[in-house]
């Protein structure tokens, strides 16, 4: 579970290049970026430690009611504000952005605005699909959709830039694969428009 690539075996072959996508993970410490991940990765609970650096992982997911298989190399970075300036980096050449962010921590939804905001308006990645999932959901005190999608500010991401709120529970993996599914339909209609 440290920083470096693990596959399980039999992946690559059978799965056409152009269904295999560049993710990053990001978001605020204790967000729930890692267990999001591990969730996805082995579709079980794995007791994470704060992420000093990075995480890779490459997840096959069977997606569209196991019509498609796609596969995610996920960089899962670090949320602390030391490591954020490194984000970019990773964002590099993405296909999407994963951005959680910890429904119950409603005293720090403006620092992941902030956040979120500055990475999805680069230059580099403008236009990049986000998928921001709404974390620990499953808690009495989350805040609800509309209010993180207003404490967000989602709306001013631009006209250019697809995004979708996905309520989630990482602990329990609720959520996680409607939300892969929407970012993967984002990413292959942005693909799709580029070809156009």
């Amino acid at each position: 579970m440290g920083n470096g690539f693990s596959e399980q075996p039999g992946f690559l072959p059978s799965v056409p290049f152009f269904q295999s996508f560049h993710m990053a993970i990001l978001g605020l410490d204790s967000a729930g970026k890692t267990t999001t991940l591990y969730r996805l990765r082995f579709n079980e609970f794995v007791n994470t430690v704060p992420t000093r650096g990075f995480n890779a992982e490459k997840v096959k997911l069977s997606l569209g009611g196991h019509r498609t298989a796609a596969t995610f190399h996920f960089w899962d970075v670090g949320g602390q504000e030391k490591l954020r300036p490194l984000w970019k980096s990773y964002t590099r050449g993405a296909d999407g952005i994963v951005f959680v962010v910890d429904s119950v921590d409603g005293e720090r939804l403006e620092e992941a605005k902030t956040e979120l905001h500055r990475i999805a308006k680069t230059m580099e990645n403008l236009g990049v699909p986000v998928l921001v999932v709404a974390n620990k959901q499953d808690l009495r005190n989350s805040l609800t959709l509309a209010e993180m999608e207003r404490g967000l500010a989602l709306k001013e991401l631009g006209p250019g830039t697809p995004w979708h709120l996905q309520p989630a529970c990482a602990i329990t993996g609720d959520g996680l694969r409607e939300g892969m599914e929407k970012i993967h339909d984002m990413i292959l209609k942005r693909r799709k428009a580029q070809i156009n």
